[in-house]
């Protein structure tokens, strides 16, 4: 039981460490820099995307930023979790790369799904914003793994 606490354990609550950071500094952020990236609106957008597609009205504004938000930390805590398939000494090199292609694709996916490129390509430091927060995403992921893993749990 052991083994599977520090196989399953580590890389879950690593990576809900590191979604939480980042939401926390996106959505801060979007409150007190104008050029901030705007992931909320990629997540309300890409919800009232598929609800419209399957026929379903999507909830009001501040419900929908709600299950924006609750998806954001969902997707990004199973994405960072990808960071136990490394080692732990390698989790610094992973985190980045995990945060680094996050923040790549956050920049530029959304045009070509249909989203938008406003919310993370709106000035350059919109777009250099993204991909640096989507890498403290990763860092905190990392660190967090590493910590985690010592744990005797």
């Amino acid at each position: 039981m052991k083994k599977l606490n520090k196989t399953i354990l580590s890389p879950l609550g690593s990576g809900l460490l590191g979604a939480v950071a980042l939401t926390v500094l996106h959505e801060s952020a979007r409150r007190l820099i104008p050029a901030a990236p705007r992931a909320d609106i990629l997540g309300m957008r890409a919800i009232k995307k598929v609800m419209d597609t399957v026929d379903e009205e999507p909830p009001a504004d501040d419900e929908l930023h709600d299950w924006a938000l609750g998806g954001d930390l969902l997707s990004n805590t199973l994405y960072y979790s990808l960071i136990g398939l490394s080692k732990p000494k390698d989790a610094l090199v992973t985190g980045a790369a995990l945060g680094l292609a996050a923040g790549v694709g956050a920049v530029g996916l959304p045009g070509p799904l249909g989203l938008g490129t406003t919310p993370t390509q709106r000035t350059p430091a919109t777009a250099a914003m993204t991909i640096g927060w989507y890498l403290v995403g990763g860092l905190v992921t990392a660190g967090a793994y590493q910590a985690l893993r010592k744990l005797r749990f």
